[in-house]
C-alpha cells in the first residue's frame, strides 16, 4: 500500500493525566496527554506542558506533582480543567484531594491510580518544558486491583488523540508483551 504525506503534527493516542500542583497555596490541576514513563529504576515519568499555562508555576515553587489517572467517568471534569486556568478559576474544588509523604503534591480521590512525584529536571523546548519526575508513591483504588495489579480496563482512562483533538477509551486485550513475538525469534 503506497503511504500518503500527512501533517508533521501527529501524534500515537497518548494517555490522558491531570497534573496536580499546589501554586500560592491552592491546588490546581491541568489534563495533560504528552506523558509517558521515562526511567525504570527508579522510576520516574515525564510530562510536556506548554510554558504558557499556570501549572508550571506550582511545579517550580514545590518542585513537586502529582500525575492523576483520571477514568472516563471524569471526561467532563478533566476537560473543564483544561478549559479554564488556574490563573484564572480556582479548580481546588473541583476535586476531593489527598496529599501522601511528599506533603506538596495534592492528588485526586476520584481518580482510580494516582502518582506523586519529586521534580528531577525540566528540560525547556521551544513551546513547551519536558518535567521529568521521580515517582515516589503510587496510589490505587482497591477496585481496580485484580490480583494484586492494577486492572486497566477496570482503570478505564481516557486517551487523547490530535491533531482531532478527541478522547478515546481503551479497546481491546489484543496479546501479552515480550511474548507475542516468540514464534518469530525462534526461527
Amino acid at each position: 500500500m503506497e503511504k500518503e504525506q500527512i501533517a508533521a503534527n501527529f501524534f500515537i493516542p497518548m494517555p490522558v493525566v491531570l497534573i496536580g500542583t499546589r501554586v500560592a497555596g491552592k491546588e490546581n490541576f491541568m489534563p495533560v496527554g504528552w506523558c509517558a514513563r521515562a526511567n525504570a529504576n527508579p522510576p520516574m515519568i515525564a510530562c510536556g506542558i506548554g510554558n504558557h499555562h499556570y501549572t508550571p508555576e506550582g511545579i517550580a515553587e514545590t518542585k513537586t506533582f502529582s500525575v492523576n489517572i483520571p477514568s472516563v467517568d471524569l471526561m467532563e471534569k478533566t476537560d473543564y480543567c483544561g478549559l479554564v486556568s488556574g490563573a484564572k478559576t480556582d479548580k481546588s474544588r473541583v476535586f476531593g484531594v489527598f496529599y501522601g509523604t511528599l506533603k506538596t503534591a495534592p492528588m485526586i480521590r476520584e481518580c482510580p491510580v494516582t502518582l506523586e512525584c519529586r521534580l528531577v529536571q525540566a528540560v525547556p523546548l521551544p513551546t513547551n518544558t519536558l518535567y521529568i519526575g521521580e515517582i515516589v508513591a503510587a496510589y490505587a483504588d482497591g477496585r481496580v486491583m485484580t490480583g494484586g495489579k492494577p486492572d486497566f480496563s477496570a482503570i478505564d482512562p481516557l486517551f487523547l488523540t490530535m491533531p482531532d483533538n478527541r478522547y478515546w477509551t481503551l479497546g481491546n486485550y489484543a496479546g501479552d508483551a515480550w511474548s507475542a513475538g516468540k514464534n518469530l525469534a525462534a526461527r
